[in-house]
């Protein structure tokens, strides 16, 4: 039976099995790492195995969504990610966890292009659609912000293995609540699948990646790099000149003519590119540079989960009385100054150096999350809810592929798994917090030129409720 609040539920609890796999993964590199003797590309191959694959899939999947129906895409995507959790957790080398770990990114963009639209599809009218995306907003915030916590406790208490096996019981709830609570729908038109722009976005983005996380062990010079940088270059070109000429591709370029969604697309890359790709460098820093324990580093990021939560309540009430691109806007900037506090802690510090800037860093975040979300699908027909979540997902994910790529080639690779390199790794390190905190401050000048401060004119969030076709 059809339940709203249930249906909002059932996307908060992915949402969160899906942010939390984030987070508690990160807490457990560096023992991923001893346990099977792995350097940093091993370990940051886990987090963009995972996270390429969602944001080169999620446009897809976001399509398939649309025309065969997204409760049943979400239901599939559940399995696989669970499934895959599974084998990541049985895995004995760091190749078959990476593997793994990409097949999980293949869940998860299936239950990310879905569960905005199913959340859409729930509250259509824009007051109680506001409210959703401050709970989904808020769900956001909390599950990466406790995640280190989590995992540190799990690692801690158990090993690695655990945090993978934490998604077995989340993923039966969330299978069981999306089978009783949540009802079809699906775009009334359909839409042949894309196939070339599919093969040419996930090679150029997979080629990227590997040569920035290969570019400091090979050369930046070397036949190699350059190659796979050329060849990224010649994909992602030859995708753009697809989707401009195709009958019907997976990335509408002409969405872009909508200043407000282009600018929560860039919105959403700075973010994800600054912040959240730095969540795996801190956390490096907190136990092989600080030395700290798995739990310990899941208790510094603690403060900050309290005002990351009370930001993110709010947006629910500050989004009728402030328009979305002033909180999208403030939140940029304050992750932005928030990055650059951190720059107060070195090799010798406490970990109470790092307080204030996480702390700012989280206020930020969750102003940002339900506001940029409010405005991807604002600026979008309803019945395209599944395309636009799966665009703004891509950005999301593609920012955090490329910035733990590209701020991996800022770290001395054998200084983030050996302690006898402290000062190399923060050396580096805090050239990385000064590129994201100067990455989150351009985002912020995009979103004023791009969304603006000021209440847009009404868009199709405001307009009838989305003509969902029920099944």
């Amino acid at each position: 039976m059809f339940n709203r609040r249930g249906t909002l539920a059932v996307a908060c609890l992915a949402t969160a099995m899906l942010m939390l796999d984030i987070a508690v993964v990160n807490t457990a590199l560096p023992r991923v790492a001893r346990d099977l003797h792995s350097g940093l590309t091993g370990l940051q191959w886990i987090v963009d195995g995972y996270t390429v694959a969602l944001a080169t899939v999620v446009l897809t999947a976001g399509s398939l969504a649309d025309r065969l129906g997204r409760r049943r895409l979400f239901l599939l995507g559940i399995a696989v990610f669970t499934a895959a959790s599974v084998i990541c957790a049985l895995a004995g080398t760091i190749t078959a966890l990476d593997i793994a770990r990409a097949v999980q990114g293949l869940g998860a963009a299936m239950m990310f292009a879905s569960s905005l639209a199913l959340i859409a599809d729930a509250f259509p009218d824009p007051a109680g659609r506001g409210g959703a995306f401050a709970a989904y907003g808020a769900t956001i915030g909390m599950s990466f912000a406790l995640g280190p916590l989590i995992g540190g406790s799990l690692t801690s208490a158990f090993s690695w293995r655990a945090v993978f096996y934490l998604n077995v019981p989340l993923g039966a709830a969330a299978f069981v609540a999306t089978a009783a609570w949540v009802r079809e729908s699906r775009d009334r038109t359909v839409r042949p699948l894309d196939v070339p722009g599919q093969l040419t976005l996930s090679g150029g983005l997979l080629l990227l990646v590997l040569a920035l996380l290969r570019g400091n062990e090979d050369g930046w010079s070397s036949a190699a790099i350059l190659a796979e940088l050329v060849g990224s270059a010649l994909l992602l070109t030859a995708f753009v000149f697809i989707e401009l000429g195709g009958a019907a591709p997976m990335f509408p370029l002409g969405l872009f003519r909508v200043r407000a969604f282009t600018g929560a697309q860039l919105a959403a890359f700075s973010i994800s590119a600054s912040f959240f790709a730095l969540y795996v460098y801190i956390t490096l820093y907190l136990q092989d540079v600080l030395h700290l324990s798995p739990v310990e580093t899941g208790l510094v990021y603690l403060p900050s989960t309290g005002t990351l939560f009370i930001a993110s309540a709010a947006t629910s009430q500050l989004l009728r009385r402030v328009t979305p691109g002033a909180l999208v806007t403030a939140g940029l900037a304050l992750v932005s100054l928030g990055l650059g506090l951190t720059l107060l802690a070195d090799a010798h510090s406490s970990w109470t150096a790092l307080l204030p800037g996480l702390i700012v860093t989280g206020v930020g975040t969750g102003l940002f999350n339900p506001a940029v979300s409010a405005v991807a699908l604002s600026a979008t027909p309803p019945e395209q809810s599944g395309l636009a979540a799966g665009v703004n997902d891509t950005f999301r994910h593609a920012g955090i592929a490329v910035g733990v790529a590209a701020f991996g080639a800022l770290v001395p690779t054998d200084s983030a798994t050996r302690r006898n390199y402290s000062d190399a790794y923060v050396h580096g390190f805090h050239h990385a917090l000064v590129a994201g905190s100067v990455l989150a401050a351009v985002g912020a000048v995009l979103a004023v030129w791009l969304i603006g401060l000021r209440r847009p004119a009404p868009a199709f969030v405001q307009g009838p409720a989305p003509s969902f076709e029920p099944v």
